[in-house]
């Protein structure tokens, strides 16, 4: 193992808020630093490798987690890199000036500088975040999974998901996103364009460095699909590597094919869209899968579609 990374075997899950924080405090101090920033931010930095992975994450995420660490340990272990956490207490947008005056104090120190590649990473709201912030690492690489751009309502006021998140402010310090990622050297932006609020939202991120990766019928459940199927640390790899192009995403998402969040998303929306064919057809895949027999009495339920005898578990569809 190497000395620098901290034990793999560590376990946080399930441990009470201050037990658990007194972890993460000790990982800090151990490897790096963890750091409070005000009452509903801080920072977890782990000096390892020459990358570094800047993922930002909500407490309460990191706490669901399998060991109760944040989404990039994983990558500590795979690949050796740095790490730097941004955490916050609530939802996650990180529109706080103690976040602000620490990311410009990272820009005055050259801390972004001492590596020889650096990724942004985050999902949603902490999509928002990762590349708002991706400004300050000049050359970064930014892979954000349905980021929203901005909340200010003057610009995205037909977006209803987040009324209260409308009283903070997106106009000032990193705040709109789009905006931001203009010196990064490449963008990646995961969506599903059926999903019309993420879509407009990602139609916003129109940069020449931008590369915008489809993943039809995933929906608000896109990273819990793609964390299902193992997928993110191939993604974030690829990220890292300026190799994650629409072929290469196109290979990984196949596994969607046998992912159980996935389907039964698409079921739902077949249903609801009164789709009998297309609903049929998705039935008979699902009799290849582990849960042939939930698919079974859906296939049963429609008129004149007989179920097909299931058999083992195919990975071939």
């Amino acid at each position: 193992m190497n000395e620098m990374l901290p034990d793999p075997e560590i376990d946080l899950s399930g441990l009470p808020i201050e037990a658990w924080q007194q972890g993460i405090d000790a990982i800090g101090e151990e490897h790096g630093y963890y750091e409070r920033l005000g009452s509903d931010h801080a920072a977890l930095f782990i000096d390892a490798g020459p990358r570094l992975l800047v993922s930002f994450e909500t407490r309460d995420a990191i706490r669901r987690s399998p060991r109760g660490l944040p989404r990039g340990f994983e990558m500590l272990q795979r690949t050796g890199w740095s790490l730097l956490v941004l955490i916050c207490d609530n939802e996650g947008w990180f529109r706080a000036p103690r976040v602000w005056n620490y990311v410009d104090r990272l820009i005055d120190e050259g801390f972004f500088e001492d590596f020889e590649r650096v990724l942004f990473y985050g999902h949603h709201a902490t999509g928002y975040a990762a590349a708002a912030f991706s400004v300050a690492s000049p050359g970064a690489r930014v892979l954000a999974l349905r980021p929203i751009a901005t909340l200010d309502p003057e610009v995205a006021g037909w977006d209803r998901r987040h009324l209260a998140a409308r009283r903070l402010d997106f106009t000032s310090r990193y705040g709109y996103a789009p905006d931001m990622i203009d010196a990064a050297e490449r963008v990646t932006v995961v969506h599903d364009p059926r999903h019309a609020a993420d879509a407009v939202h990602a139609a916003l991120f129109r940069r020449p460095n931008v590369t915008t990766l489809r993943a039809a019928h995933a929906g608000a459940r896109l990273e819990q699909i793609l964390d299902q199927a193992g997928l993110i640390p191939a993604l974030l790899e690829l990220a890292m590597e300026d190799r994650l192009d629409r072929a290469a995403f196109a290979r990984l998402w196949r596994a969607r094919r046998d992912n159980a969040l996935y389907l039964r998303g698409l079921l739902r929306q077949l249903e609801s869209a009164d789709h009998p064919a297309r609903l049929a057809r998705l039935c008979r895949h699902g009799l290849t899968t582990p849960e042939a027999a939930h698919y079974a009495r859906r296939l049963e339920a429609l008129p004149g579609a007989a179920p097909r005898a299931a058999g083992p578990v195919s990975r071939a569809s």
